[in-house]
């Protein structure tokens, strides 16, 4: 039996690991750019067919946008994270809203049960880059540290599944808040983030949970839970 076909599938299944790898582990973050193809296969030393081969099938999954004349981006995370974005693109405002809440208050009173003094210190740290993102004026950059405040408290629950789940929503929770902030950052719709960390610090379950509850009806289109 040749060994060519299965040398060539061990290959690309290589190079689409390595890709991912890249993609999950943050070096390449949503919404950037991939190296070109005449790059990538300089860098991983394959034949320019294994790159294209391996693209595609990324792009096929969701992980890659292939823009023609433009370059190939990163779109999501995961293939769960791909599926979801495509799944929940045209969802009503109020059901992402309930689903955020959910999520995050979960999230919250996991963190104030279980979090360190690690965790306390970099939520802390997220929250000063979450205000400066604010008083910069910067659509893109608040929705950013934003979002990646709140995984961060999911995170600090240290429960592996609603974690995994979370941040493979984290398209969607981008899109709805930038959807919701709209073109620029106005002072009366500032929500201060303070009393859910206090809350985590001083491990009151309850006031963490609901301060993290109400953060994603705040904002136009929904008018709270039913």
């Amino acid at each position: 039996m040749p060994l060519t076909s299965p040398r060539r599938a061990a290959l690309s299944a290589q190079v689409i690991e390595e890709l991912r790898r890249q993609i999950t582990s943050g070096a390449w973050p949503v919404g950037s750019r991939i190296p070109t193809e005449p790059e990538l296969v300089e860098q991983l030393g394959v034949a320019r067919n294994t790159v294209r081969e391996a693209v595609r099938a990324l792009a096929h999954n969701g992980l890659l946008d292939i823009r023609q004349g433009a370059g190939t981006f990163v779109a999501a995370t995961s293939e769960l994270a791909g599926v979801m974005q495509r799944r929940f693109a045209d969802a009503a405002t109020r059901d992402v809203a309930e689903l955020r809440s959910t999520l995050e208050a979960e999230g919250a009173r996991l963190a104030a049960r279980r979090r360190t003094e690690e965790d306390v210190e970099r939520l802390e740290t997220l929250l000063e880059r979450r205000e400066a993102a604010w008083d910069s004026g910067d659509v893109g950059r608040f929705v950013e540290a934003d979002a990646t405040l709140h995984l961060a408290v999911v995170e600090a629950s240290h429960n592996e599944v609603l974690t995994a789940l979370y941040a493979d929503l984290g398209a969607v929770v981008r899109d709805f808040l930038r959807s919701d902030v709209g073109d620029e950052l106005r002072p009366e719709e500032h929500l201060d983030h303070s009393r859910m960390l206090a809350a985590i610090r001083d491990r009151d379950e309850a006031a963490a949970a609901a301060e993290a509850a109400s953060h994603a009806w705040h904002c136009r289109g929904t008018s709270g839970p039913e």
